[in-house]
């Protein structure tokens, strides 16, 4: 394994001499397989062989003669090996160069184990301090560039490895004659070979053992990401296969497999399997295309098992939670399902439970993650939409006809009218499948895999990004609408955790709909104001932007999500108006309505909860502003403007980008936030009057005080004078107890 030292320095000298050495062999062997063939092979050929000579020489005499032939192509193979390695080894080589020639000027500095961090760390910097400031964006494309570096030599290192052993290694006394012509081929090679046995351990259905699926999951996981090994495995497997194995793993007719020693490895095997089949749909080769459409054609087909039976949608949408299957077949997928499930259930004269045999005792168990048995195809269906965010978004703009009958997936899927889906329920009547729904939503509405560790905003540079970004806001306008009761979100459980990362991902365009009171935006300039044009903020009503927060503030950790993505937004848009006072005080009171909305909705929710229990509910209002806590120093600014504390959460719910109001030569302004920073802020700290911050920093504890810190820190840094932050102060409280009023419906119990 190649490490970060070890290739900068590394020397490639004598693989240089290697590479010469053998083109000279290479040079010299079809010389003498030109000799063989034209000279020995040749006479022996004319030669009146007769007795044991004619049956024993001759062919001996041919099979040495070829021998040179297979010498020739087994030197020419390693030299061609050893050549391709050391092109890619030394352009590895280079790109860790690039990344530390280059370090020093972006302020950076490169450790000799390939760790990135400060040339001067801004804890160590003087006073006068004129350095270059590295962003957050430099710090990741140098740890990019370095594993991407690292990465391409080791996978040169692997396969040229690999490939020197089958060639010198299977027969000590034949020469082999593999023909590699470039270490690609080797590559690919390698591929098949694995495929192969990984399809001749499938080939042994629910008989492999579990060191035999241990030695499957290998397989999956050395090779993950190699879309030409996934092919081959698709392809080797077959659709039938592909359904029959997944099925019979989950057969409850044979109970070892259901065991819990087993649960962990099947869980992993689901994992990577799905991940595999995902990377083998990008493929467009015809092989694969037929397969594709193959596997949507066997949706229908009942899969028998000893013991049980599955139709061909439910083992296949359990092969699909994981990874980023190609949008087309997602589509063909999904229209397929969809008319098998309405044709099933008579467009619901049954429920689809009934259809699918959810509660039947012999059901396969096809889903392996400890959520759901498997049972219900539209759970591992909507997963694979949350991992491809143009699937999704099409998905649920989309219609299926039966018999004539068009029904479009919104009303089936996410609304609650009469045409709504009945979705499967738990032994405890619970229903199962919309915290998967809610993937799928969060997915098509924010342009990234729920799931994604980094989340980036997609970019708005082309006529095409615009379009996605207005048919995603579109989209989220209607989430907001059907989602505008605590009742509406509590008769989908699970949902609510995607509703508020939605929220907190639109959190631009949520404050643009609250800003116009009285329907005043436009004679304000609310346009202006929050860069309406550039951002492409949409609209989405101030009545139901209300009661879509309300609802989902009233559950603590919605509320803090959407808060703290409230807090890196309204700072931004401080920011963004740089030295403009009244614009910059203006999107800073803004801001504060905003977190009075939500601090009243989460409010109300405690009094409600604790009626009767005045200590508990106190205890309650104290952990509502837990998020508050100053955990990093982190801060918004430009090169003119604003320096405004952003507050990080302490138990926000996953990784999501939230919008900023800026853009910084970097390209879009965009950060996530997640239980410890926001790196991205964190990188872009505006200098701050640091006798001021600590002033500030003193007072951190309720709503209110925090609400106000972006407008203190803008009123130390511009030196307002008392009487000034005085009147901010008091439009501050007004404005704060307005956005109280948004959700205050008189209904609290108890105080």
């Amino acid at each position: 394994m190649l490490d970060f030292e070890k290739l900068i320095n590394a020397r490639l000298g004598s693989l240089k001499d290697a590479v010469d050495d053998w083109t000279e062999t290479v040079r010299k062997l079809e010389k003498l397989e030109e000799q063989a063939a034209k000279g020995l092979l040749r006479r022996a050929g004319k030669a009146d062989w007769a007795g044991e000579n004619a049956g024993i020489t001759l062919p001996f005499v041919k099979k040495t003669a070829k021998e040179f032939g297979d010498a020739a192509k087994e030197a020419q193979s390693i030299r061609n090996v050893l050549r391709d390695a050391l092109g890619e080894f030394k352009a590895a080589k280079k790109a860790l160069q690039d990344v530390v020639d280059a370090a020093h000027g972006k302020g950076l500095h490169i450790s000799t184990d390939g760790t990135v961090g400060y040339l001067v760390h801004p804890e160590r910097r003087s006073k006068d301090f004129s350095g270059p400031e590295p962003s957050e964006g430099d710090f990741e494309k140098a740890r990019s560039d370095i594993k991407a570096a690292l990465d391409r030599a080791n996978g040169a290192d692997e396969i040229a490895a690999r490939a020197l052993r089958a060639l010198v290694g299977k027969d000590q006394h034949n020469f082999s004659g593999t023909d590699y012509d470039s270490l690609k081929q080797a590559g690919r090679a390698q591929d098949a070979q694995d495929a192969r046995a990984a399809a001749r351990l499938v080939a042994k259905g629910d008989d492999a053992s579990p060191e035999e699926i241990a030695r499957l999951n290998k397989y999956f996981k050395d090779n993950r990401g190699d879309q030409y090994f996934a092919e081959r495995f698709a392809l080797e497997v077959g659709v039938k296969g592909n359904l029959e194995y997944w099925a019979d793993l989950g057969d409850p007719s044979e109970g070892s497999r259901l065991g819990v020693d087993h649960a962990k490895d099947l869980k992993e095997l689901q994992k990577n399997w799905s991940l595999t089949l995902a990377a083998a749909t990008h493929s467009d080769s015809a092989e694969m295309t037929r397969w594709k459409s193959e596997m949507v054609k066997a949706g229908d087909d009942v899969i028998q098992t000893r013991g049980t039976s599955a139709y061909g949608f439910q083992v296949m949408s359990n092969l699909m939670r994981d990874g980023t299957y190609e949008t087309k077949f997602l589509r063909d997928f999904g229209d397929a399902v969809v008319v098998a499930e309405r044709r099933m259930t008579g467009d619901g004269r049954i429920s689809p439970g009934q259809a699918w045999g959810s509660g039947l005792a012999m059901a396969p168990k096809l889903n392996w993650d400890g959520k759901d048995p498997g049972s219900d195809p539209m759970a591992g269906f909507m997963e694979a939409l949350g991992h491809n965010p143009k699937a999704s978004l099409e998905f649920f703009d989309r219609s299926t006809k039966l018999d004539g009958e068009k029904l479009s997936n919104w009303d089936y899927f996410v609304d609650q009218g009469k045409d709504a889906r009945d979705w499967p329920v738990d032994g405890d009547g619970k229903p199962w499948g919309f915290d998967n729904l809610g993937h799928a939503l969060e997915s098509a509405t924010l342009g990234y895999a729920y799931d994604d560790e980094s989340p980036s905003i997609p970019a708005l540079k082309t006529e095409e990004q615009i379009e996605a970004r207005e048919e995603r806001t579109a989209l989220a306008e209607k989430i907001v609408n059907a989602y505008s009761s605590a009742d509406a979100i509590d008769k989908q459980p699970g949902i609510r955790e995607s509703l508020a990362n939605i929220a907190a991902g639109h959190i631009d365009s949520l404050n643009y709909s609250m800003a116009n009171w009285g329907d005043s935006g436009g004679l304000a300039d609310r346009d202006g104001l929050f860069n309406h044009d550039q951002r492409h903020l949409r609209d989405f009503g101030e009545s139901g932007s209300v009661n879509f927060l309300r609802a989902l503030a009233s559950d603590k950790e919605s509320y803090d999500t959407i808060s703290v993505a409230q807090q890196a937004y309204g700072s931004s848009l401080m920011a963004a108006h740089g030295d403009h006072r009244n614009d910059a005080l203006d999107a800073g009171l803004h801001s504060i309505t905003m977190h009075g909305l939500l601090d009243q909705a989460r409010s109300e929710s405690i009094g409600e909860e604790f009626a009767n229990e005045a200590k508990e509910r106190n205890k309650e209002l104290e952990k509502q502003g837990e998020w508050r806590k100053f955990a990093a120093g982190a801060t918004v600014g430009l090169i003119v403007g604003v320096a405004s504390q952003v507050i990080i959460p302490t138990t926000a719910a996953a990784a999501i980008a939230v919008p900023l109001a800026f853009e910084t030569a970097g390209g879009a302004a965009e950060t996530y936030m997640a239980t410890q920073t926001i790196d991205w802020l964190d990188e872009n700290e505006y200098k701050n009057d640091q006798e001021a911050l600590e002033g500030i920093q003193k007072a951190r504890q309720d709503g209110q005080r925090n609400a106000m810190t972006p407008l203190l820190n803008y009123a130390a840094e511009h030196n307002m004078s008392p009487n000034e932050v005085r009147e901010i102060v008091s439009r501050a409280r007004g404005t704060y107890n307005d956005g109280g009023q948004y959700t205050d419906t008189d209904d609290v119990r108890g105080w």
